[in-house]
């Protein structure tokens, strides 16, 4: 019986976490789990799932929930109250949270000592050469959870420090790859969510129709398998069935293919190396018919060539690329500029923030501060036309 603590409960991802534990109640168990606002769904879930801990990062929605909530667990709230759900009894820590509070998370995972389950791409983003030093140190495996990454991880038959030729993460390419450049003033929040394969959160879902979200992989990619910039390719593959492909110095391409659904991944971290049924379908490849290919068009997507080159940059870029980033989603998504600003945000930060080398968590904590708060002053009472 392996235990999980959940954090990111209420999320996409957290919500298949728990329908795998309910798939297979004999190998799983939640010994903790954390959400952030929805009140209604965290108390369903401390109901059935009968977690010993159980963390509600919103006070207010907490008591309108406390009365109805069960007894015998013990309850946190308030902005750290996440932190709480890493418990020692854990055996794996599931870290699904959105935004830079994942990096508090897996810093304080691995001070524990747990294996940390990733969803979340701002921990590797902004804070990935501290993660991975001191996961090295205290001994701690990251399982990559993005269905990109868990190809990968999957095509080096689970050996992250196997090394390959080159990585090619796929990317659906969002609804607008195929959008003249000229159309891109256009795009509304609306259309920015309609995601054509995939079904996520709000955040996620912009940054893949930004294809920020591609950017941001490629440096997780960077953190956990020790690869290079340059050895690192981006296609665009609209089907979404290859997840992403190594290749070898022998000429040899290993890819991971299925049906869209982040099941597979979500699961195989909670089980490798062993596999079992995830109520995922097989391919059925006749049906599929063809599977298509293209570069990823750069002109279109400044988020893409920007979070390059932060990456390229080093130091602290990552992460004012990843808070800004956030920030500036997070005022789209409030209608309060347009699509095609999210990049200009991203850059303003980029520019004005000097390079530090990221030597602890507060340095990253402050310059995440920073990257908002520049964004956010810039945009100041504007809303969008």
């Amino acid at each position: 019986m392996k235990k999980i603590a959940l954090l990111g409960s209420t999320g996409s991802i957290g919500v298949q976490v728990l329908n795998v534990v309910s798939r297979h109640p004999d190998l799983f168990s939640i010994v903790s789990l954390a959400a952030g606002n929805n009140a209604r769904l965290f108390s369903h879930q401390v109901k059935t799932f009968r977690p010993a801990v159980a963390a509600l990062a919103n006070e207010e929605a907490f008591l309108s929930v406390k009365e109805d909530l069960p007894t015998g667990v013990e309850y946190f709230t308030g902005e750290d109250a996440v932190l709480s759900a890493i418990v020692k009894e854990a055996d794996v820590v599931f870290v699904s949270v959105v935004g830079f509070l994942g990096l508090k998370c897996v810093l304080k995972a691995i001070e524990y000592k747990k294996p940390i389950a990733l969803a979340n791409k701002e921990s590797l983003c902004a804070g990935g050469e501290l993660v991975m030093a001191r996961a090295k140190a205290a001994g701690v495996p990251i399982i990559p959870v993005d269905s990109e990454h868990s190809a990968i991880w999957q095509c080096l038959a689970f050996d992250s420090q196997k090394t390959c030729e080159k990585i090619v993460l796929t990317a659906s390419g969002g609804p607008f790859w195929k959008l003249p450049k000229e159309e891109f003033s256009t795009i509304t929040k609306a259309r920015a969510l309609a995601h054509p394969t995939w079904n996520m959160g709000a955040k996620i879902t912009i940054d893949s129709a930004t294809l920020a979200n591609k950017g941001l992989e490629i440096m997780e990619a960077h953190h956990l398998f020790s690869a290079p910039l340059e050895k690192i390719d981006v296609v665009l593959h609209p089907e979404s069935i290859v997840h992403s492909m190594a290749t070898f110095s022998d000429g040899a391409m290993i890819a991971e293919l299925s049906y869209p659904s982040m099941e597979i991944p979500i699961q195989l971290a909670l089980t490798y190396p062993h596999r079992i049924p995830s109520g995922v379908a097989q391919l059925d490849l006749p049906k599929l018919s063809a599977l298509h290919f293209h570069p990823v068009p750069e002109e279109k997507f400044p988020c893409f060539t920007l979070a390059k080159q932060a990456l390229k940059a080093g130091g602290v870029m990552p992460c004012v690329y990843s808070a800004a980033n956030e920030a500036a989603v997070e005022a789209f998504l409030a209608e309060r500029i347009a699509f095609c600003e999210i990049s200009d945000y991203i850059a303003l930060a980029l520019e004005k923030i000097p390079n530090t080398t990221p030597n602890d968590y507060d340095i990253l904590s402050q310059t995440a501060l920073t990257a908002t708060a520049i964004v956010r002053s810039a945009i100041g009472d504007k809303l969008c036309p």
